[in-house]
């Protein structure tokens, strides 16, 4: 029986997308995961929105059958439970390692990212698109978002990730948007050392070999389209 490969419909300069990128590579599936780019107009064509409704991106397509799969998280674990690997995502027969995991998943999504993708998307994406940033909800997102980041402070005084001493995909899940909040300004947090524990972590993290090499990939991307 063939070992299964899938092609990644997606950008490299969407920040979802470089999120499924870093988590194939730190499982080990790069190899059989490749990112086929396209422009972000795909989206919203007849085609895209029959694989993917709501019109955004990654979208994974089994190569041989056609499956599809959406949304960068759901993504995530897929190709994780796919490529075996049990430390990024705990088996559920080990229940109190997998709640631990489930858990650290459910605080990245719904106390960090809420915060760190409004304020991208108020100094970046909005005014990309011709709209006015809203510096009230900027202040208010980076008000949020310290508060947040002191709980992290909390969880990682007493274990070195997010869901324990070994990291997972909840860890991981935090590179694209805690990469651009950070080089945008929008905090300082992750990296100033004023939460020790934190910025030791987001160091761990955004030092991985696949997270720069990913990032570099997307550099040459935007250059290369500034050329065209």
């Amino acid at each position: 029986m063939s070992t299964p490969t899938y092609s990644l419909n997606a950008n490299i300069a969407s920040t979802c997308t470089r999120r499924v990128l870093v988590c194939a590579a730190e499982c080990g599936m790069s190899d059989r995961v490749k990112l086929v780019n396209h422009a972000f107009t795909d989206i919203k064509t007849p085609r895209w929105l029959e694989a993917q409704p709501f019109g955004q991106m990654p979208v994974l397509v089994e190569d041989k059958t056609g499956w599809t799969l959406f949304e960068s998280r759901a993504i995530a674990k897929y190709i994780a439970a796919v490529s075996g690997n049990t430390q990024l995502m705990p088996l559920p027969t080990d229940a109190q390692t997998y709640g631990k995991f489930e858990q650290a998943c459910s605080i990245e999504n719904n106390d960090f990212d809420v915060s760190a993708s409004a304020i991208c998307n108020e100094l970046v994406f909005k005014p990309g698109k011709g709209g006015t940033t809203d510096p009230g909800r900027v202040i208010l997102e980076q008000e949020n978002l310290e508060k947040k980041l002191a709980s992290y402070e909390v969880i990682l005084s007493r274990q070195r990730y997010l869901a324990g001493e070994q990291m997972t995909l909840a860890d991981l899940f935090h590179l694209p948007y805690g990469t651009m909040v950070t080089e945008i300004g929008g905090t300082t947090s992750l990296t100033d050392g004023r939460l020790p524990n934190v910025t030791r972590w987001w160091k761990e993290l955004s030092d991985l070999a696949s997270w720069k090499a990913i990032q570099a990939e997307r550099a040459a991307y935007l250059e290369a389209q500034k050329k065209k």
